[in-house]
């Protein structure tokens, strides 16, 4: 019995406690906690509000709504909201408590229905479906006899001394006797009155709670009120409506929202926070000369208008999409959204490009590169030309007056990535060494169309050697054709570039390279989407088959490990590879539960995202193999970026927190190092070194290494040094 019904309720508890958060967009289960004790300072208010979620995601759950959205909250806080209402202006009767029954599963059925309607426009429903639902009621119930109007709130010490008794009283005295300025009690008691609750105590308790959940949202909210505050004061306004029904919390629920939950928080999300305060106080204004002709209250009205109409405009923007930029990926958390959106575009800034392959095998030189020497000049200045120069620096063999002498003659050419063939030449004779045919001056030439306005186009082919044809579909690394000398070639070559249009003589797009191996003097340099100078040595990754296998993780596949410790606890630890419905993959300890999501993309394994238990064997694995190229390169160095969130000790990433819109003066770094490749002739036993840095400025507060071996296509073993632990994982097993 137990289990069915855990069937047909999953995380019931967590749909509860989620309905309080996400009032204020939280989803954390102590501010949750901390605003259900707040919502029973008056006790109706708390049962009434308490009754209103658990109907309505009993409902959401019975007639087969999202379990997703049901866990989350979002179909139970608007019934939360219109329950806490209730249960402060009625009195609790049997007959209120039938009308609560039908109250919230009304509000359920409008909040499904703003899903739809609202959601269609890729807007959230926010409060509306509360306002609709208490407003329906209120007026409804001006017919219902046997409803009746509390009495409750007159008089305060009264119900504080029913809550806590004489200390309770005492200690709201001396909070009054405190002469706080009416800015400060109104602000306190606006975030009190976002439950219902309207004296000191819960606007204080939910401000810790705010603060304890987000210091980016507790800062907002200071900024959305006092601007709110100032404005009123410098233009002659009413202050007093803020203090009606202490319609405040308007400006601080509309504050969280565009600075920091669906705006990333920062220079711009405050500003805007500041620019729409005086259109709030206005739709304040003016819906309560309506709504006092109902005898209404507007509730968050202004907040739901602002914010909708906000985010709706902000869809068509034709430029300045940062300014400021929209949350695509909701953590609900102001810093999560702001630490993980700084440490994306840090990572993959370069991938809004296509990731395009040199189009060669093997290691070739820059001859010429933008802005070039003889050619490469104004509209075509961004291209490339390649040659393969031997040990002593020469493109030749033997004397260098035939095309046959030249390394790179007759080479293969290969397809930098997906595309369809949009022209082709190939008839047209290759020249000798030191002569040029200027009527032809790209001579045999291959464009290919990527996407919409990006094509590439390679030239000086050799005749006759092209593979394809017009409209043949290509994948990246197909041999296309080979080099040749055709064209304005004195000496065979590859020219290649990016163009927007399909045309041969199209002017060039400065467009950099995925990723790419270049070889200097003290060793390689791994680039990513970058573009390659003159005299550069470049090649492709080359895939080392032992480091691709092993980092080849595929839906289904199992990997088991056995973990010792330093205390020689040895403990067995399963991970499942996985994907989601949009064919996202991760890999989900069975153990903790934890996950962490991967992409692998142009011979490189990056983890992408983290969630569950910084212990496990899980998350260490994601820090020690963040990012790895599937490729063997002696002492070859990657660096890269953590979320700033992710590592830091509580205590600085709380200070940074509160500054983290406007300065960062924290980051955590990445770095990994190829050691050993211990066979060269069988790939069959690699080393490599990973390291996950903490800096404050440029001090170093935390550091973890790793040390990874591979051997026979799997990860054999990994060791982690964390301080003074030192930890080993042997996989047992890949199934």
């Amino acid at each position: 019995m137990k289990d069915k019904i855990r069937h047909i309720f999953p995380e019931f508890l967590n749909s509860i406690l989620n309905s309080y958060s996400q009032i204020f967009f939280s989803n954390y289960k102590v501010f949750a906690l901390i605003l259900l004790l707040v919502s029973f300072f008056d006790l109706s208010a708390g049962i009434s509000g308490l009754l209103a979620v658990i109907i309505s995601n009993t409902t959401a759950y019975l007639v087969g709504f999202n379990r997703f959205n049901i866990k989350s909250g979002y179909y139970g806080f608007n019934a939360l909201l219109v329950g806490l209402g209730m249960g402060i202006y009625y009195t609790v009767t049997p007959e209120y408590l039938l009308v609560l029954l039908f109250a919230s599963i009304f509000t359920l059925f409008v909040t499904i229905l703003l899903e739809g309607v609202v959601g269609k426009y890729g807007l959230p429903y926010l409060s509306i479906p509360f306002l609709i639902g208490l407003w329906v009621i209120i007026l409804a119930s001006r017919q219902f006899t046997e409803l009746t109007i509390s009495d409750r709130g007159i008089f305060m010490s009264n119900e504080l001394y029913e809550i806590g008794g004489p200390v309770f009283v005492s200690v709201y005295e001396w909070l009054v006797n405190l002469n706080l300025h009416e800015s400060i009690i109104v602000y306190f008691r606006s975030l009190g009155a976002i439950f219902f609750q309207y004296h000191l105590f819960a606007g204080i308790i939910i401000a810790i709670g705010l603060l304890i959940y987000s210091r980016i949202a507790f800062v907002l909210s200071l900024v959305g009120y006092f601007s709110a505050y100032l404005f009123y004061t410098l233009v002659g306004g009413n202050i007093s409506e803020l203090s009606y029904s202490y319609i405040g919390f308007n400006f601080i629920l509309s504050a969280i929202a565009i600075g920091g939950f669906y705006i990333i928080p920062s220079r711009h999300s405050f500003l805007w926070v500041i620019i729409l305060t005086p259109l709030l106080s206005i739709t304040i204004t003016a819906s309560m000369a309506v709504f006092n002709i109902l005898q209404l209250s507007i509730y968050s009205l202004p907040f739901n208008l602002i914010v909708l109409m906000f985010l709706y405009i902000l869809k068509f923007r034709e430029r300045y999409f940062n300014k400021p930029e929209v949350v695509y990926y909701q953590q609900f958390s102001p810093e999560k959204n702001l630490y993980s959106q700084l440490n994306s575009k840090d990572r993959f800034e370069g991938h809004r490009y296509f990731n395009l392959l040199l189009p060669f095998w093997g290691e070739w030189s820059v001859t010429q590169a933008h802005d070039g020497e003889h050619t490469h000049k104004e509209s075509w200045a961004h291209a490339w030309d390649f040659e393969i120069m031997d040990d002593e620096g020469s493109p030749f063999k033997n004397t260098g007056t035939l095309c046959e002498d030249f390394l790179c003659f007759n080479k293969p050419v290969i397809a930098p990535a997906d595309g369809s063939i949009e022209e082709v030449i190939s008839t047209i004779e290759d020249n000798e060494i030191g002569d040029m045919n200027l009527e032809h001056n790209w001579g045999n030439t291959i464009i290919i169309k990527h996407a919409e306005g990006l094509y590439t186009k390679l030239c000086h082919l050799k005749k006759d050697s092209i593979q394809v044809k017009k409209g043949d579909l290509v994948n990246q690394g197909d041999i296309l054709a080979h080099v040749g000398n055709s064209g304005r070639s004195p000496q065979p070559h590859l020219h290649f570039q990016v163009q927007e249009t399909p045309f041969i003589g199209s002017k060039t797009l400065d467009y950099p390279l995925g990723h790419y191996i270049r070889n200097v003097d003290s060793g390689f340099q791994f680039c990513s989407f970058s573009k390659p100078d003159y005299g550069d040595k470049v090649s492709n990754i080359e895939k080392n088959l032992n480091l691709d296998k092993a980092f080849h993780f595929i839906p289904g596949q199992q990997l088991k490990f056995e973990v010792i410790a330093e205390n020689n606890l040895t403990e067995d630890i399963s991970w499942e590879v996985r994907a989601d419905i949009y064919n996202n993959t991760f890999l989900h300890c069975l153990t903790t539960k934890s996950t962490a999501w991967f992409k692998k993309e142009g011979g490189i394994h990056y983890f992408t995202q983290f969630h569950g238990n910084k212990k496990s064997l899980l998350f260490y694995f994601y820090l020690g193999a963040y990012k790895v190229i599937n490729g063997f390169y002696m002492g070859v160095q990657v660096q890269d970026s953590f979320p700033n969130h992710l590592l830091n000790s509580r205590g600085l990433i709380f200070l940074q927190d509160f500054i983290a819109p406007f300065f960062m003066f924290m980051k955590s770094e990445y770095h990994i190092e190829f050691i050993r490749l211990k066979d060269y002739l069988t790939d069959s036993n690699i080393i490599f070194h990973s390291s996950a840095e903490v800096k404050y400025g440029n001090k170093k507060t935390r550091e973890l290494n790793f040390e990874f071996e591979i051997e026979s296509k799997k990860i054999k073993q990994f060791v982690i040094v964390d301080g003074n632990k030192t930890i080993q994982a042997k996989e047992v097993s890949t199934v």
